[in-house]
């Protein structure tokens, strides 16, 4: 239970264990708190699906876009490999971040690419830096085919969000991690499932069979990727965490530059 006391500015938390804890509002405690309620309250009233991103649906926190275009500030890849099209409005945010750049394409993943949206992509300005694959994103085929469009020493950034059962999501992370160059990373989406189990229009394996325990999978026989939490660009606050849908989603590879 979360207790806000604005009168006195201070955040009162019983958790599910029976410890308490109190933070002044102005804390980095008290944010955090907060922010994890109104993740939850978030999730339970369909949030993300408030948004477009030039003209499409974009279902992904405003925060993290905000992290995505710094990452890809950053990273400047000369592909952005994302499994999960849905209606498109991620691929068209990651193009447009990329011609802003001004260099960068998109290969978008899905298993049923849906008309409506493959005809508002291919209607859109930013179409030509994106191409298109329906299939399983983790299928031999569907890999073979992005492969064959990634041109020898292009620089990868593949971002996993598409089908997030730890099977799929450790079969994704052993398909398109090889993709990684030494200094590269990989960002695997929504880890928060972990957090929802119980929550209404989640599952009750979420505890487990989610993208954080693929990830776990995933790093213990992959020395060479930790997990990298993305320095803040700018904070002149007291903030220290994102505000996010997936948290620990960020793997770097050893080694590059």
């Amino acid at each position: 239970m979360l207790t806000i006391d604005e009168a006195r500015g201070e955040v009162r938390i019983v958790r599910a264990d029976g410890t308490r804890a109190a933070y002044q509002m102005d804390t980095a405690d008290a944010f955090e708190a907060v922010s994890a309620a109104w993740l939850r309250c978030g999730w339970d009233v369909k949030y993300v699906y408030s948004f477009t991103w030039l003209g499409r649906p974009v279902i992904q926190l405003p925060e993290d876009l905000l992290r995505m275009q710094e990452l890809l500030w950053r990273e400047r890849p000369d592909v952005v490999v994302e499994t999960g099209v849905a209606h498109g409005g991620s691929l068209i945010f990651h193009a447009s971040i990329c011609a802003l750049i001004g260099a960068g394409r998109i290969i978008g993943i899905d298993r049923d690419i849906r008309t409506p949206a493959r005809e508002a992509i291919a209607a859109h300005p930013l179409a030509p830096r994106i191409t298109l694959i329906e299939g399983d994103s983790a299928a031999l085929g569907t890999i073979k085919a992005v492969r064959a469009l990634i041109p020898p020493g292009a620089r990868v950034l593949p971002v996993l969000d598409s089908g997030h059962t730890r099977a799929h999501v450790r079969a994704e992370l052993d398909a398109y991690a090889t993709l990684v160059a030494p200094g590269g990373c990989i960002v695997v989406c929504d880890g928060i499932m972990a957090a929802l189990a119980g929550a209404p229009r989640s599952q009750p394996d979420w505890g487990w069979n989610n993208p954080l325990a693929a990830i776990d999978d995933f790093l213990a026989v992959n020395t060479d990727f930790h997990v990298e939490e993305p320095d803040f660009p700018f904070n002149e606050g007291v903030v220290r965490r994102r505000v996010t849908y997936s948290p620990r989603g960020v793997l770097r590879r050893e080694g590059g530059a």
